[in-house]
């Protein structure tokens, strides 16, 4: 029998068990109602909102740790498995949605739009695009203005010769 020796065992050996996790960390993330102790009966705040106890808002590293990573970065390596990548990145995307949607949120935005950039491929922030401002390009010529040209018995610039070729046509001479 041989065995693997390189490198650590995975974490998980299917899908449906990080999927469980997942789930109860979703679960987590929503809070627990707040309920009178006499009654039972849901209690709301002054806007009509049922109150919640220790919900929290999704992120990536709070679902890397629900995981048992120790860092977002190891969930995200993690994600390279083949038989993890759809599952993660539907747990990501469901991240990637409340974030999204704390952008509308004045009091979230800024917490939003750097989770955003940060955490999710093809969210950032370029000056240039926000402003609609073309790209700079910068052109550098270093070519020189007059070339030499050596004939059988003179030398001459190229300028020199554009100018008398120009004056023949004008019947005009230099």
């Amino acid at each position: 029998m041989s065995k693997n020796t390189a490198g650590r065992p995975p974490k998980y050996t299917s899908k449906e068990e990080i999927e469980i996790l997942i789930d109860q960390y979703f679960k987590d993330c929503e809070g627990t109602l707040l309920k009178d102790e006499e009654t039972g009966k849901i209690l709301f705040d002054k806007y009509d909102r049922p109150v919640y106890i220790g919900a929290h808002p999704p992120t990536v590293t709070g679902l890397a740790l629900a995981l048992g990573f120790k860092t977002r970065i190891s969930l995200l390596d993690y994600q390279g498995k083949a038989e993890f990548r759809d599952t993660i990145l539907k747990a990501k995307s469901k991240i990637e949605q409340y974030t999204e949607e704390r952008l509308f949120d004045r009091d979230g935005s800024n917490g939003a739009k750097f989770s955003l950039q940060n955490n999710f491929k093809r969210w950032k922030d370029d000056k240039s695009v926000a402003e609609n401002k073309p790209p700079v390009i910068n052109v550098i010529c270093d070519i020189p203005d007059t070339l030499i040209v050596e004939n059988d018995d003179t030398t001459e610039t190229e300028t020199e010769k554009e100018t008398e070729t120009e004056a023949e046509d004008d019947g005009t001479e230099s």
